[in-house]
């Protein structure tokens, strides 16, 4: 059996976000797999996508539910105590040696001095940091230590082929035959019924709208199109209230009446995107961009800039625009809005593109990185 040892580093910082979900859907995906045994020695966190999932249950939890529920009694006063607890757990388990593998949630190289000839694979969900440095000026360790990690990395799992080739492109070093592409999914439950209360006609924007998720110029790029359709909005859905500066915009641009911001519960995502006319992603950048499979999944047409991972994600199912004109993301979504074959179309070309991705086969072909790293060490 093989025995791999998780690091808890992304449950520690994220409450919620890709990361973290992707790691517990990787972990709810392996199990029940009798080939692997996966250890996280996690015994408290806040992360949502872990809290939601059944992995408390697992053998390491269990052998210590005891310091579980003493840490639910105390997690309001020692937040920051019990979030280092899950960190020396895991240098304890490093210098006990007894795992085959290791697996890092992040960037954070703290356990290079205790892994020994151990070997790690490590997954990049971007290059962002390195190809939009403007945003991210505060931020000086994720870029040099992502580096490092992947210098010294068994294997790279590239979460698409376009991160992959930013790899190559931008550190040339990198030995290219030992990175491995395996495409993430979406965790959605199409089907599951909830009530919210939706707007009756409306363009969908999901999730954060800061710094290249380029929510102003959406905005900017819908003003006419909003203004000018009777009864049609736009709804931002989770990501937050509007900050000051937002609604100082949306004001100058007279979209008080027909921009709106409604947070949502999980299981309440697949109605926003059901009943909305289109979804609009118009980032720069994405790793993968998990949202683009959400939409498709749950029947909703998809808008996005032809650039990035998009069109490997997206294929012939995506109506793609040209991410430096507002006129032309405009012109596509109002084309959508007036042609209700075109939209019915790309539903269904959405819902058979889904289905080329799932978390299971996610985690069988990381399952099978996972081992062929064991047999290239042995063979060493």
């Amino acid at each position: 059996m093989l025995k791999v040892l998780l690091d808890p580093q992304i449950f520690n910082v994220q409450n919620f976000g890709g990361i973290s979900r992707y790691y517990t859907e990787i972990l709810s995906a392996l199990a029940d797999e009798k080939s692997v045994s996966m250890t996280l020695p996690l015994l408290y966190t806040d992360n949502l996508h872990y809290k939601r999932s059944s992995l408390f249950n697992t053998s390491y939890q269990n052998e210590n539910r005891f310091l579980i529920r003493y840490s639910k009694a105390f997690r309001s006063y020692q937040p920051r105590k019990l979030r280092e607890k899950n960190s020396q757990n895991l240098v304890t388990l490093l210098k006990e040696r007894l795992f085959d593998l290791f697996v890092p949630s992040y960037y954070d190289p703290y356990f290079l001095e205790y892994i020994g000839d151990k070997p790690f694979v490590l997954t990049v969900h971007d290059m962002i940091n390195e190809l939009f440095p403007h945003y991210f000026t505060e931020d000086k360790t994720t870029v040099p230590n992502k580096k490092l990690l992947m210098e010294r990395a068994a294997k790279i799992i590239a979460v698409s082929e376009n991160t992959r080739k930013d790899i190559i492109k931008l550190y040339p070093d990198i030995d290219a035959s030992k990175i491995k592409v395996i495409h993430l999914a979406h965790g959605l439950a199409p089907d599951q019924r909830t009530h919210v209360i939706l707007p009756e006609n409306y363009i969908l924007f999901v999730g954060n709208r800061k710094l290249y998720k380029n929510f102003i110029f959406l905005l900017k790029s819908v003003k006419s199109l909003l203004n000018n359709t009777p009864g049609l909005q736009l709804l931002c859905a989770g990501g937050g209230d509007f900050d000051s500066d937002e609604l100082q915009l949306i004001g100058e641009l007279g979209l008080y009446e027909k921009v709106k911001q409604q947070n949502f519960e999980d299981p309440e995502l697949p109605a926003y995107y059901k009943h909305a006319q289109c979804f609009v992603f118009p980032t720069e950048y994405e790793g993968f961009g998990i949202p683009v499979l959400e939409a498709m999944a749950c029947g909703c047409p998809v808008v996005l800039g032809k650039h990035s991972s998009f069109p490997e994600v997206a294929g012939d199912a995506g109506i793609y625009f040209d991410l430096n004109s507002p006129q032309d993301l405009s012109s596509k979504i109002k084309y959508l809005l007036e042609n209700e074959d075109t939209r019915r179309e790309y539903k269904i070309k959405g819902l058979e593109r889904s289905k080329l991705f799932s978390w299971e086969k996610n985690a069988h072909e990381t399952l099978e990185v996972y081992k062929s790293v064991i047999k290239e060490d042995s063979v060493l």
